[in-house]
């Protein structure tokens, strides 16, 4: 135990619960705060423009002093996305195992603050003090190598946090879940379990990463013209599984997309990718090659509009096109949110004629537990206290079903929304009020700029288009020297709405004369009765609320 006496231990999440991505959690052990993962989100579809979504550290910042650390589970981007952004307002040490530490290093930089960070080499047998907390860690498997759990030693029991985790009997890389492991922590005594929820929907077992290598190799053995395959760049086994089907089937391999390319790279370097020297061939090599002879691996798998897949299948891919020839195997799900855009992308595959081949049937396995095996897990950690972690809020709902019939007792589950803490005392488990937590948004180099507001205007534009009403005044009489003239963008088709558009600019010169009658001149007024005015005749005639943007200039 790393205390003979722990006065307050809190934990809470900033990002990862009642959604999906963005995983940040805090362990606060006395004085010391422990970060358990950075990672990001990507938009919902009513984030116009925004790029990315990373959780809101605002209190890590006000008490950077005290943090001791961040720990990363794995090198998904849900987990570690956000890290270059968060590590440019805290200055603290990064753990994580070596091919984490090797996507994290890539990351860093590119944003250009490799050399100011300090990255700490574990495996998952460390045992290490972070601040005056002792901290250790035990393998699990995921789609990804080097996952791990961590559990964090207080004088009231083990704080657990189980990481991405699946049970998976027959291992892409021989690399059993750590199951010894924690059940000595299990029997030591875990305090609480924060532990993966986003399968705690879907009964029975999920099926081992090798089935999904059987059932790429058998479309290969079975295809004759060209084969593209596209997955997560991240989900490294699966690229392994392609691998070893492509060498068996005697087809070379091109990688499309500047993600896949790059993950390839630092995990064959790092020695968690085998593959043979001649499998991969350039790009501009294609031609060379008969079509039976090549695989081309791409990014895509979620239907993103300017991804290599996408542009393959509408023809603007400079080298490579999709042709009713083709055989496309679809090697993921779809992440929620996603569901559109990928049904979108498989349409546009069939339009072509290509073979498609995709669903979780034969070719992609989920990296997540089913509900057998999270209730093993929690057989197996047997913690007084639980908080269902990392998914949306009905799967953390579903995972506390298991923990109820597991034996863990009622009011002994927390579902905790973002920000909210749960505190331990001498055994004793409550909820004790929020810490500030949220989403940041960024958008190109803006990081936090974009807002409700903005983004409010944005969905505004989006729907009814803007008007922009441009006048211009005489300084010292009040008069009108020009307009008003009225400029549409995305609200009527101008040449169709001509009669429309002169009698707005009759109101809005009504709504001016009347104001520099009764001495109204102040702009902020003028504006308001030209938005008021204009914007209840709009709608009488339209039934749109376009955003209107009166300008009124003096001379």
């Amino acid at each position: 135990m790393s205390k003979e006496y722990t006065e307050k231990v809190r934990v809470f999440a900033l990002g990862g619960v009642g959604e999906i991505g963005k995983n940040m959690y805090v362990v606060e052990v006395d004085e010391d705060i422990l970060v358990v993962d950075a990672g990001l989100m990507f938009p919902d579809d009513d984030m116009l423009g925004v790029d990315i979504v990373i959780p809101d550290v605002s209190y890590l910042v006000e008490n950077a002093d005290r943090v001791q650390g961040i720990i990363l589970t794995h090198g998904h981007e849900d987990h570690i996305g956000g890290l270059s952004y968060v590590l440019k307002k805290l200055n603290v040490p990064v753990y994580g195992t070596k091919l984490t530490l090797g996507l994290v290093e890539e990351k860093l930089k590119e944003a250009g603050i490799i050399r100011q960070s300090t990255l700490r080499l574990i495996d998952s047998n460390s045992k290490l003090t972070i601040g005056s907390t002792s901290v250790s860690f035990f393998r699990t498997n995921h789609s990804i190598p080097d996952s791990v759990g961590v559990c964090f030693e207080t004088s009231q029991g083990a704080i657990v946090h189980t990481g991405d985790f699946k049970f998976d009997q027959t291992p892409v890389d021989g690399k059993h879940a750590e199951i010894g492991k924690m059940a000595a922590i299990g029997e030591r005594g875990v305090l609480c379990l924060l532990s993966d929820s986003t399968n705690a929907e879907r009964p029975g077992l999920t099926k081992s990463e090798t089935e999904v290598g059987q059932g790429i190799a058998e479309v290969f053995e079975n295809t004759e013209g060209r084969i593209i395959v596209t997955t997560f760049a991240s989900n490294v086994h699966r690229i392994q599984q392609v691998i070893r089907a492509s060498v068996k089937a005697n087809r070379k391999m091109v990688v499309v997309g500047k993600s896949m390319i790059r993950v390839i790279t630092i995990a064959t370097k790092l020695g968690y990718i085998d593959a043979p020297k001649d499998l991969f061939i350039d790009i501009d090599e294609v031609s060379k090659f008969r079509a039976e002879r090549l695989v081309i691996l791409t990014t895509g798998s979620q239907g993103e509009p300017m991804s290599a897949l996408t542009r393959m299948a509408k023809g603007a891919h400079r080298q490579i096109t999709i042709t009713s020839e083709d055989t496309v195997i679809i090697a993921a799900s779809a992440i929620p949110g996603n569901e559109r855009s990928v049904s979108a992308i498989i349409d546009k595959l069939y339009r072509i004629g290509a073979d498609v081949v995709y669903g979780s049937g034969k070719v992609h396995a989920s990296g997540h537990g089913s509900q057998e095996e999270l209730k093993l897990m929690l057989n197996i950690m047997k913690p007084k206290y639980f908080v269902p972690v990392h998914g949306e809020f009905r799967m953390q709902h579903a995972h506390r079903e298991l923990g109820l019939q597991t034996g863990i007792a009622q009011e002994n589950i927390f579902i905790v929304e973002k920000g909210e803490v749960v505190e331990f005392t001498n055994g004793q488990a409550r909820k004790t009020g929020k810490v500030p937590s949220g989403n940041v948004l960024i958008d190109g180099l803006g990081v936090g700029d974009v807002g409700n507001i903005v983004l409010r205007d944005r969905r505004l534009l989006s729907k009814d288009g803007i008007l922009v009403v441009v006048v211009t005044l005489n300084k010292k009489t009040g008069e009108f020297v020009s307009g008003p003239n009225i400029i549409s963008r995305g609200f009527v088709y101008v040449r169709e709405s001509e009669k429309l558009l002169e009698d707005a600019n009759e109101l809005v010169s009504t709504i001016l004369k009347k104001c520099v009658t009764e001495n109204v001149n102040e702009w902020s007024s003028l504006k308001s009765n030209v938005r008021e005015g204009l914007s209840r005749f709009l709608f009488e005639k339209t039934k749109r609320r376009p955003m209107i943007l009166p300008i009124i200039m003096e001379v």
